[in-house]
């Protein structure tokens, strides 16, 4: 009798311990898996203003810039028969064009990235465009539109540096730049006189002026900024503007 108790409870704890262990039934003994961490609710845009700053920037000085000499690469000079000029100062009529022009201080909030690229391009051994600008984190992509040789040397001193080669036509690349630089120059290091300049800014408030000197930034919330314009040769300027509803005029003058 005590033997069939001793195996009867023998028994009995054999089951319970494969009970336990989850045997028989094929199910796993691993402790339930932790519920993913929610995913950072993402940041809201700040609201679009209706204010716009317009502008011109004017220049007393003449149109000062060279003939390229492309003869170092046959491909340039054959793209460039009738020659080119460096655009290091474009004037006209008493306007300076390739000015970058963005609000320095006074933005707040959180402005994404847009969903578009922007493209820089080597086309006819000269980047196009010569000065333009991105906001962080907003994809650029580079492109060799030429026949020939080209690498993209890009030079911040708050981004990583970058230097790549596209030795064929079509060649694509593409960089995001993390922090606010103003300005970044790109060269080419295999044709020396090829220079562009980006603006990055962590906001969508800049423009670069045209031809005739104007520009146009829009979608400012009402307040006090301060404006910066930013040439190449010449340097920087800034001034202080109060936006409303509408548009606010400023103007930018640089002696030769």
């Amino acid at each position: 009798m005590k033997q069939t108790l001793f195996r009867l409870s023998l028994g009995l704890a054999a089951v319970a311990l494969v009970a336990a262990c989850g045997g028989g039934g094929g199910e796993s003994t691993a402790p339930p898996a932790a519920a993913p961490a929610a995913a950072p609710a993402p940041v809201a845009a700040a609201p679009a203003g209706s204010g716009s700053i317009t502008g011109l920037v004017s220049y007393s000085g003449e149109d000062t810039d060279a003939a390229i000499d492309m003869n170092a690469d046959p491909v340039c000079a054959d793209l460039h028969e009738a020659g080119t000029e460096s655009e290091t100062i474009v004037a006209s009529d008493g306007n300076l064009a390739n000015v970058f022009v963005y609000v320095k201080e006074g933005v707040s909030g959180s402005y994404p990235p847009p969903a578009e690229p922007l493209v820089l391009d080597q086309q006819g051994c000269a980047y196009h465009p010569h000065v333009t600008g991105l906001q962080t984190g907003q994809t650029l992509v580079i492109r060799n539109s030429d026949p020939t040789l080209h690498n993209v040397h890009a030079m911040p001193t708050k981004n990583p540096e970058f230097n790549q080669g596209q030795p064929f036509q079509n060649m694509e690349l593409q960089k995001t730049f993390d922090q606010a630089e103003i300005m970044i120059r790109f060269k080419c290091d295999v044709h020396p006189w090829m220079s562009a300049y980006m603006g990055v800014v962590a906001h969508p408030f800049f423009a670069v002026t045209g031809a005739d000197g104007s520009f146009t930034i829009e979608g400012l919330p009402a307040g006090d900024y301060v404006v910066e314009s930013w040439h190449e040769s010449l340097g920087a300027k800034t001034q202080a503007v109060t936006v409303g509803d509408g548009a606010v005029a400023v103007a930018f003058d640089y002696d030769a």
